[in-house]
């Protein structure tokens, strides 16, 4: 009896001992996790706090009939109105300014409906965005401007430019959607708008895939694998810049949510009579080549300047020759337009 007694001691002892072993690892598992949660929520909490500083409080506020606009201006020389992509505002716009126009222009910078400052009115229109955009430049006294789009900012100023002809000298669109396209290749774009629209639902989740997943990222921008590896650190900075500028995502939520819902113009294109000029990468996977193609063989006379390699981010990526052929554009058009 005393050895069976002692043998079941034993076997004990050895079980208590063997789960005992592990919580040393246990423990340390929890503190890197407390630890790492600390350190990640400082960062984030940090990263918000100067993302909504640099937001909130900087634009002026426009009311209009349909709500509010919120813009942004500055420069001095030909007027341009510089129309943001999706996941932007007049934040994105001003990095445009600085990437495309540089100095010589007197820039207006919009966010557009359901981005930061500008209200986001139900039902509205890519047509009621462009009557927006007439009714700030009235309130600015600004007859007559140049138009320089960046991607999904495309619809509403291929809209402008055909609402109000009188008022545009010229239009430059970047990357732009123009008309959907039946390619097979237009499945995988939408669901990578989807995608990104999802990410823009909250600020945490955004901030922590464009932290953690950065190149990955890139990839759902519309940049693939081979354009996002030959990236020199100059542009990899300046695309981080535009991720960057994305927050904070949750005031930019309903617009982005519209940009990736919206109907694209399509054969609207084709009243267009501003002098305009496309810019645009064959290998883009967000807004596909297509988009390009069909806006210069609808647009009369429109000019294509395209690029082989560049993908979505092809601005960042051919910046010098991008901003010296629209500068190039805008002020030569703005000069055939006096002269008339």
């Amino acid at each position: 009896m005393r050895k069976a007694t002692s043998g079941r001691l034993d076997k004990r002892k050895e079980h208590i001992m063997s789960r005992t072993k592990y919580i040393p690892i246990i423990v340390s598992l929890a503190v890197l996790f407390v630890v790492t949660a600390v350190v990640v929520t400082a960062l984030y909490v940090g990263d918000m706090r100067r993302a909504y500083a640099r937001v909130n409080g900087v634009a002026t506020v426009l009311e209009f009939p349909l709500g509010s606009i919120e813009y942004t201006h500055g420069g001095a020389g030909t007027p341009v109105l510089v129309v943001h992509g999706g996941g932007g505002g007049f934040d994105q716009a001003e990095l445009l300014v600085q990437t495309v126009l540089g100095n010589g222009f007197h820039w207006v910078a919009p966010s557009r409906f359901g981005y930061l400052g500008s209200s986001m009115p139900q039902n509205v229109t890519w047509d009621e965005q462009a009557d927006a955009y007439a009714f700030l430049l009235d309130h600015l006294g600004l007859e007559r401007v140049a138009v320089l789009a960046l991607s999904q900012g495309g619809a509403s100023a291929f809209l402008f430019a055909e609402l109000y002809p009188e008022r545009v000298s010229s239009l430059s669109c970047i990357s732009c959607g123009a008309a959907h396209s039946t390619e097979e290749l237009q499945a995988a774009a939408d669901q990578k708008g989807r995608m990104l629209a999802a990410i823009f639902s909250r600020d945490f989740p955004y901030w922590v895939v464009t932290t953690a997943f950065r190149r990955q990222f890139m990839g759902l921008m519309g940049a693939d694998k081979g354009v996002v590896a030959g990236l020199t650190a100059e542009q990899l900075q300046s695309i981080g810049l535009v991720i960057d500028y994305m927050n904070p995502v949750a005031p930019r939520a309903a617009g982005a949510t519209f940009d990736n819902q919206a109907r694209l113009p399509g054969q609207r294109l084709a009243g267009i009579s501003a002098p305009t000029l496309i810019v645009h990468a064959v290998d883009d996977t967000l807004q596909l080549y297509h988009n390009a193609e069909f806006a210069v063989a609808t647009i009369p006379g429109a000019e294509l300047l395209s690029f082989e390699s560049g993908g979505h981010v092809v601005m960042a990526v051919e910046q010098e020759a991008i901003q010296v052929a629209v500068q190039s554009h805008i002020i030569r058009s703005a000069g055939a337009s006096q002269a008339r």
